[in-house]
This record gives structure tokens, C-alpha cells and sequence, in this order.
């Protein structure tokens, strides 16, 4: 019956699911920056008579109360709000209207579920005992991650959430889907900021030079060893390099060169050796070169590990709420998460939500600018939340 009256209740918050999103989805706010983001949740836990407070600036956490009987047990469910700065490329009536910037990654959906999950809960408060702690946070994108400072604001505490719950959208899975995978689910994310130092001078005389666009390009190659010859062939590792800029000219041989890129696994261990890999590695093969380097390596997210006991109940749960057929085990994930972070605080439990539509055309990738969701997949969105949250109470 429960699940029946969820199913219910789902339905009947559609439609403003739809409008919460549709308005975040007009207005996107870069990380860090999510104010009218945020204004607009207050707005929404004020109408419900909803207690709350702020948290890092723009971060909101929302708390309601059980009336079944006396329980001291707390979970969390999580959902970001921040956009990238990416210019959307849709014709739709709520297309993007900052310039710029968009929600390419689906946070609109994650903030207009778990608005409408409140909603569902507050309507079953005589169905469950303890507390639901609703953590609307800032600046996933972005390194340290809103997670991160949250965190550090004290959002795991007054009251402690035993368990922690969050979903993020999945073009590749159709709407009504679900996916899972307990374990190592998501990479760690490492940024690395090279910068190669030579002597520019006339490219016709390359022997008076000490030509860093070679250097840089032999440093590229040598790192791509770190992955295909050093690692364990059995763990993940990613290195891709996304920026190169040797600000020289044709016949100029410029003074320096920059390197931008990244690095990600899925083992801790593996990582922390590749730190020290690299750093050898770079001055090593730059000095022999006769040239000398700034090495940068900005350590972002870790290891998203979703707890394999609670991710196995959760499958359970989902199975009976959808159907079988509709969830789905998922291959780890080399995209980085800061939800990470809470995950390495308490047995914590991140799953994808199914959003694409082929037959409507509904398939761009993440970050893309063409992204969009099939929006009946907010049905799911927040009625499976609902009803995990009631289950692990």
C-alpha cells in the first residue's frame, strides 16, 4: 500500500516537478553562485512550512520529522544545484536565459526532485519514524566541491545522518530506468597545470633555442606511460590532456608552454602513487631536455565507494517499486562526483536516474550543449527516492 500511495502522490506533484525544473533549468547559476537557485528553495520549504538553514552561502538543508512513533535514526538525500558555463544550444520554452551557462548536467533535475520528495514525505510523516535531513548543495563542478564545504559547515551533524542517499541523471538509460552498482562506483579527479620553461628565440635557429614545444609534447607521451605501463592492468586509470597552448608563431619559438589536464581512477592507493609518479616523472624528463617546469597537481574529488551492503538493499527496494526489468547494473563510472565525500563519512548510496528518450530524440550526452531529459523520468525521480527514504526508516 505504501508503494501504491507514493505512486500516487508522484503523480499528483508531476506537473510542479516539471515547473521546479523548467525555472532552474531558465536559470542556471555557475558554482558558488547559486542565489537565485537557492532563493528559489527557500521559497518552496517556506510554502510548506518547512524548517531550514543555510549552509555554505548558498547551500540549504531542510529537515522533517516522523510521527509514526519516537526514533532518534536520521538519513540524507542530497541533490546539487550549481550549472556549467556552457551556451545551450535547445529551442525550448525554458531554454537557458543566462548566457553562457547551462544545466548540462542534469542539476535542475536533482533539485526539482528532491523539492517534490518533500513534498511526497511530508504527506506520509504518520508513515515513518525518525528524520530526513534534505541537503541542497552548491558547486558540484567545480574543485573543492560544495560537498566538501558543506561538510566542513557541519551538515553531517545536529542531526547525524546514519545513511545518505543521492541520484543523478543518465542520458544513455531510458526514462523509467534505474541503474545501480555497489563498490567503487565513481573516479577520483585530479587536475594537472604543467608549465614547460625553454628559451624562445627565431625558429630558423632552433640550436640558440631551448625549444619547449617538443619537450612538452615528448612530456605528454611519457606520462601516458604512468597509465598503460605502470598500472595494474586490473585497476582503471584515466590520463587525458585537454589543453596545449604554445603561444608562439610560425617561425617564432615561444618561451614557455602550457599543459592542462586530468587524472582518474577508481583505487586510492594506485592514486597516491601516481602523484609522486608523475611529479618525478615531469622534472625528470624536462631537465634532460635541458629546460625547467612548474608542476601544479590540484587533488579534487576522491573514490566515489557506494556501501555494497546498503547498495544491495537498496536494488531489493527498487525492484519492488519499479519492476526488475527496470533497474539496471551499471560498469563503473570514470566521471568524478564530490557526493564522494560523503560517502567516505557514512554508508552512503548514489544511483543513476534513466532520462533519455530515442524516439524523441532525448540523448545527448552530459556536458554536452545539446543535453536535455525526457521528463516523465521525473516520476521515478522522485518516487523512488521517496519510497527508499520511507525504507531505510
Amino acid at each position: 500500500m505504501l508503494k501504491e500511495e507514493i505512486k500516487k502522490l508522484a503523480e499528483e506533484y508531476f506537473n510542479d516537478t516539471v515547473s521546479h525544473r523548467r525555472y532552474l533549468h531558465r536559470h542556471p547559476e555557475l558554482s558558488f553562485q547559486e542565489k537565485e537557485t537557492s532563493t528559489y528553495v527557500v521559497s518552496q520549504l517556506e510554502a510548506l512550512g518547512i524548517p531550514f538553514e543555510r549552509k555554505a552561502n548558498t547551500g540549504v538543508v531542510a529537515i522533517l520529522k516522523g510521527t509514526k512513533h519516537s526514533s532518534e535514526k536520521v538519513i540524507a538525500l542530497r541533490a546539487d544545484m550549481d550549472a556549467l558555463p556552457i551556451q545551450e544550444m535547445n529551442e525550448t520554452s525554458y531554454k537557458s536565459q543566462n548566457n553562457g551557462i547551462m544545466h548540462a548536467c542534469g542539476h535542475d533535475v536533482h533539485t526539482a526532485s528532491l523539492l517534490s520528495v518533500i513534498r511526497i514525505l511530508q504527506q506520509l510523516t504518520d508513515k515513518f519514524a525518525g528524520t530526513v535531513k534534505f541537503i541542497f548543495q552548491p558547486a558540484e563542478e567545480k574543485i573543492p566541491g560544495g560537498a566538501k564545504v558543506m561538510i566542513e559547515e557541519g551538515v553531517l551533524e545536529n542531526p547525524s545522518p546514519k545513511n545518505i542517499i543521492g541520484q543523478h541523471t543518465m542520458p544513455e538509460l531510458p526514462a523509467g530506468k534505474v541503474g545501480f552498482h555497489a563498490g567503487n562506483y565513481m573516479a577520483s579527479s585530479d587536475e594537472l597545470y604543467i608549465t614547460v620553461k625553454g628559451k624562445g628565440g627565431h625558429g630558423a635557429m632552433p640550436h640558440l633555442n631551448i625549444d619547449p614545444v617538443p619537450i612538452a609534447c615528448q612530456l605528454i607521451s611519457s606520462l601516458q606511460q604512468v597509465v598503460s605501463r605502470m598500472a595494474k592492468p586490473q585497476v582503471s586509470s584515466v590520463l587525458s590532456f585537454g589543453r596545449l597552448i604554445a603561444d608562439g608563431a610560425a617561425n617564432v619559438t615561444p618561451d614557455e608552454v602550457k599543459i592542462e589536464g586530468t587524472f582518474r581512477t577508481t583505487d586510492e592507493g594506485w592514486r597516491k602513487e601516481v602523484h609522486k609518479k608523475m611529479d618525478k616523472l615531469i622534472h625528470s624528463v624536462v631537465a634532460g631536455f635541458g629546460a625547467t617546469c612548474d608542476f601544479e597537481l590540484r587533488k579534487g574529488y576522491p573514490v566515489l565507494a557506494n556501501d555494497i551492503s546498503l547498495t544491495q538493499e537498496m536494488k531489493v527496494h527498487a525492484e519492488t517499486f519499479l519492476g526488475k526489468d527496470n533497474v539496471m547494473e551499471l560498469d563503473s563510472w570514470m566521471a568524478a562526483e564530490d557526493f564522494a565525500y560523503y560517502a567516505q563519512i557514512r554508508p552512503s548510496f548514489f544511483y543513476r536516474l534513466g532520462t533519455g528518450n530515442e524516439e524523441k530524440g532525448v540523448h545527448a550526452a552530459l556536458h554536452t550543449p545539446t543535453f536535455d531529459v525526457d521528463e516523465k523520468s521525473l516520476k521515478v525521480g522522485i518516487g523512488l527516492m521517496s519510497y527508499l527514504a520511507l525504507k531505510l526508516l
